[in-house]
């Protein structure tokens, strides 16, 4: 799946990603063959082209787009129903799963605007993908569209879907060890999330630890410790959130 799509591909936005760029080149038979190569760089062109335009329609609706992120069972739908109580701010959701509509239901009940992709066996959003569903939402009066990505911690990292800034979420559950394990998402993450903090006393996670990790990986990330069952720390995300609207309008990821 992923040799087809161009997930492979590194598209790395640091400096050192040039570095992996050629080391993948030469440890990769896939990325040696010059005809695939040409393949994957038209896709992941016309999915840029098109991301380019979803952003600028967000643009024209004054909507900052975000795009999140993460392994599967992390927290993301969980987080999007209880952002609600928190925050004045008016948000929609486009939901990317392979099958079922069992996540927009979730917020649709919660009176949350929603809208399901089913990307059957493709392991991520694409840009294409988000702009039909942007036709079945009433973009009026929106402050916030946020992208749920295919539960993934490495391929949804390697397609521009026209969001404005990147969200992962890493559950304590998951280890904190995931962030060196699959590095590529947490480079491209304007804030990380280290979610179900609820349960640090019952699993091995060092936030330290993580926090560290992630600052080697990129210094610019923002960290954020959040539980749903606590208050502060939901309110902080919801001030992260307030801090990025005006800065969102316009950027580019």
């Amino acid at each position: 799946m992923c040799k087809d799509c161009g997930c492979s591909l590194p598209r790395h936005s640091h400096e050192h990603g040039h570095l992996h760029h050629h080391q993948e080149l030469h440890t990769n038979p896939q990325l040696n063959d010059k005809k695939t190569l040409s393949v994957i760089h038209k896709i992941l062109d016309k999915n840029d082209v098109e991301a380019a335009h979803n952003r600028a329609h967000f643009e024209a609706h004054n909507i900052s787009a975000f795009n999140l992120m993460s392994s599967p069972g992390s927290g993301k739908t969980t987080l999007l129903e209880h952002l609600k109580e928190y925050t004045a701010l008016n948000y929609a959701v486009i939901e990317g799963d392979l099958e079922t509509s069992r996540d927009a239901d979730r917020l649709i009940a919660k009176g949350i605007q929603a809208h399901q992709i089913q990307t059957g066996s493709a392991c991520h959003l694409d840009a294409f993908m988000v702009h039909g569903a942007l036709h079945h939402l009433p973009l009026e009066g929106l402050d916030i569209c946020f992208v749920e990505n295919v539960g993934n911690l490495v391929c949804p990292a390697s397609y521009d879907v026209g969001t404005h800034k990147n969200i992962v979420l890493l559950s304590v559950p998951e280890g904190d060890d995931k962030i060196e394990k699959y590095p590529v998402m947490f480079r491209r993450a304007d804030l990380v999330l280290i979610t179900k903090c609820d349960l640090l006393p019952y699993f091995d996670f060092s936030v330290d630890e993580a926090k560290a990790q992630l600052k080697k990986l990129n210094p610019d990330t923002q960290i954020l410790e959040v539980s749903i069952k606590d208050g502060d720390a939901m309110r902080a995300v919801v001030a992260w959130l307030n801090d990025n609207l005006h800065h969102a309008a316009g950027e580019s990821q």
